[in-house]
């Protein structure tokens, strides 16, 4: 099964988390979580604390990982100390997916996808700047920064979206406000 993503042939992406990012999307990100997230990351919950930064695990112990923020009508990451709190020099939840062989396996849907998205006509594209209203002034989606082709960056993300769109519907949150 292929996936159309009307950009991907133009598009250019190069994470540098590591290389010159800090993680700057886990920056006050407050991905929107659902349902089966949430039991994904309550069931990790106990082993994971001791991997987040102490100011988050002191929040999470407290006050849990979901914040009264809602996004897309589901309940967002709580941020401590300016970051997602399951960011500890990148993100927890990708690292314990990771150990057990499949790194999107905990992280929120839109955070799993990125730079991935869809439009309002449900159709996939590369978020770059100045293209759809981008609104996120991110150095990795800026195409004159990277001469990386998205097709090649971004092959786990495409098929990553290619089993999400084959057992279910994508959420809203992966839409644009196009």
């Amino acid at each position: 099964m292929s996936l159309v993503v009307i950009n991907l042939e133009q598009a250019k992406f190069d994470c540098t988390f590591g290389r010159g990012c800090d993680g700057i999307c886990c920056r006050n990100g407050r991905p929107p979580i659902y349902p089966d997230e949430v039991e994904r990351i309550d069931r990790l919950l106990p082993g994971l604390l001791p991997a987040l930064r102490p100011i988050s695990r002191t929040v999470v112990e407290k006050s849990g990982y979901l914040s009264r923020r809602r996004k897309a009508g589901q309940p967002a990451a709580r941020v401590a100390g300016g970051w997602c709190v399951f960011f500890n020099e990148g993100c927890v939840l990708q690292r314990f997916g990771a150990a057990e062989g499949d790194r999107f396996r905990y992280k929120p849907a839109v955070c799993a996808f990125f730079p991935l998205a869809k439009d309002a006509r449900g159709r996939w594209y590369v978020r770059q700047k100045g293209y759809k209203g981008e609104i996120w002034d991110l150095f990795c989606l800026d195409p004159a920064a990277s001469n990386t082709p998205a097709s090649k960056s971004l092959k786990d993300e495409v098929e990553f979206a290619v089993s999400v769109d084959a057992v279910e519907s994508v959420r809203p949150t992966l839409y644009s406000k196009e």
